[in-house]
């Protein structure tokens, strides 16, 4: 029998003996790169600073303090986002649910409202840079490829002859009519990057991806990220139900229902909040109501995948608790539509991804989700019945289809011709460049801008990534991998043919619909890891898959 001290021993001696030590050329090349690194650090650091201050006067001279700080701030991000883009996608990522919150604490600089893509943009560019030097293919998925090609050239054709001509040849006006400053070349160029100008993320995202820890990593910074977004929603709702804030309650005439910044509480945006009107919008961390609504719907998708199919215990309980705070969230923000689909989004997912047959996982889950809800309910029945009042109130004044097919019938009638009205010309953000029209929902606005051959060819575009995405999780045998990725394209096949409203073209879902689209792809590379990984006696020898990225 041996000793429990002398296994001890073996097994610290075997232990040894496996770990491989170093050669003294292997440490000094070691200490060598560490200290390659550092020298890079520091002059990026010295570099960005001295061209951050410089442009800051330059900028302070013009706009002031409010547009010299992020012009500093914008010179250094992008600096490091070119030489570190992995971590410049994590603090983009980090940043697009919060942005809304960190514009309004500096200031509301119109710059600050396109600060995340200050991380996006020079990540891109280094993936881009990546791909090429060691031959792999940036467009991801290869299926895409041809789809995406025929909407930039069509988008293309429509800054050119649409807006180039509105640019050259703006309309005649009268003798005593001022002529409009417009700028239709620059409205186009914005429009196009609101149309497609975050489709680069699904190569981001599945480049970014290199294993499972990267994975796990990925979705579990989103369950937070959600429960901390939902945390400060429901801490707004709070202030201003106890006063703290006074939102709209004091407010006459049609502020009473209009939302405004002069209300804002702490976090987001502009708020509406007249309880005796019964008008409740809260923007949650986002700049306006409506994107806090998304965000919720969005959120519904990636709680229940982690709550599923995440292999820790722990965060499956996480992932329920923040699938709990989105659902208490889109009671308590007045959001009609996210009361409304949150709840449908869960039911579908539910069937679609096969998990209500998956009673291990689905009883303990639902009973949690149903007993917090439940007494949710029990101690706000006035809030929750309120909300449904209105939900239905509104559903029968101007049902859904109704106003959908009204807004299809009006801009079909309007459209300039079959290239549109011209990019941005239905864009809220390009609104400076020139007068803007407001369409509500998504496919007209893109019937407006882009003409019926934009429609057709951009519906090519989602329709064959879906097609995709569907065949992808398909593919994933992996359980805890196949489940996350039906959740993951059912989001995609919701998004890519919703019409109400445009979330395509803002944030947070403008961002999460193609980011998540590559994580998607990802996951059969994953799955094929996994399975080398547990069966090593049938490696095969592994394909380049990852850019030095």
């Amino acid at each position: 029998m041996v000793k429990p001290k002398q296994k001890s021993r073996r097994s610290k001696k075997q232990s040894q003996k496996e770990t491989p030590t170093l050669t003294l050329k292997e440490r000094l090349a070691q200490k060598r790169k560490a200290t390659l690194a550092r020298k890079e650090l520091t002059s990026l650091l010295t570099t960005a600073t001295f061209g951050g201050v410089f442009l800051g006067i330059l900028l302070f001279f013009i706009g002031g303090i409010k547009a010299a700080v992020p012009g500093l701030l914008g010179v250094l991000i992008m600096s490091f986002s070119f030489k570190y883009p992995r971590q410049a996608l994590y603090a983009f990522i980090i940043y697009v649910p919060l942005g809304g919150t960190i514009t309004y604490y500096l200031g509301n600089s119109p710059i600050l409202q396109l600060a995340k893509d200050a991380f996006y943009l020079p990540a891109v560019i280094g993936l881009w840079q990546s791909c090429r030097k060691q031959g792999l293919p940036f467009i991801i998925p290869q299926a895409i490829k041809i789809p995406l090609y025929i909407v930039l050239a069509t988008s293309i054709l429509t800054v050119l002859f649409v807006n180039g001509g509105q640019q050259f040849n703006p309309p005649s006006v009268g003798l005593l009519e001022k002529p409009p400053n417009e700028f239709p070349l620059g409205m186009g160029i914005l429009g196009l990057k609101v149309f497609l100008g975050y489709v680069p993320l699904i190569s981001c995202a599945y480049y970014l991806i290199r294993n499972k820890q990267d994975f796990l990593l990925l979705s579990r910074i989103q369950i937070v990220l959600i429960i901390i977004c939902c945390a400060l929603g429901f801490i707004q709702y709070l202030l201003l139900l106890t006063g703290v804030c006074e939102g709209t309650r004091n407010a006459e005439g049609n502020a009473l229902f209009t939302a405004s910044l002069e209300a804002r509480c702490y976090f987001g945006g502009a708020l509406v909040y007249s309880p005796q009107e019964g008008i409740i919008r809260l923007p949650g961390t986002f700049v306006a109501p409506w994107q806090w609504a998304w965000f919720l719907i969005a959120s519904t998708f990636f709680a229940f995948a982690t709550g599923f199919t995440d292999p820790s215990m722990t965060w499956r309980l996480i992932g329920l608790g923040s699938m709990a705070s989105v659902f208490i969230n889109a009671v308590i923000s007045g959001q009609r539509i996210a009361l409304a689909l949150v709840p449908t989004c869960f039911g579908i997912l539910l069937l679609l991804t096969g998990q209500i047959g998956n009673l291990k996982r689905f009883i303990p889950i639902g009973i949690g989700l149903a007993l917090i809800l439940g007494i949710a309910m029990i101690t706000n029945p006035a809030v929750v019945q309120e909300r449904t009042d209105s939900f239905t109130s509104r559903w029968a004044a101007s049902p859904p289809q109704d106003f959908i097919v009204q807004q299809f019938e009006e801009n079909w009638k309007n459209v300039d011709g079959p290239l549109g009205s011209g990019l941005g010309r239905a864009t809220n953000s390009a609104r400076t460049m020139g007068a803007t029209k407001l369409v509500e929902t998504y496919y007209p606005k893109v019937l407006y801008e882009v003409g019926i051959v934009g429609v057709l060819t951009f519906l090519g575009l989602v329709t064959t990534l879906t097609i995709a995405a569907f065949r992808t999780y398909r593919s994933i045998k992996n359980r805890n991998f196949r489940s996350y990725g039906a959740a993951l394209w059912v989001f995609i096949l919701f998004i890519s043919y919703n019409t109400y409203y445009y979330p395509l073209d803002v944030d947070p879902v403008a961002v999460y619909y193609w980011f998540f689209a590559g994580v998607l792809f990802k996951l059969p590379v994953l799955d094929k890891q996994e399975k080398e990984d547990t069966d090593p006696q049938q490696k095969t020898k592994k394909r380049r898959l990852q850019t030095k990225f």
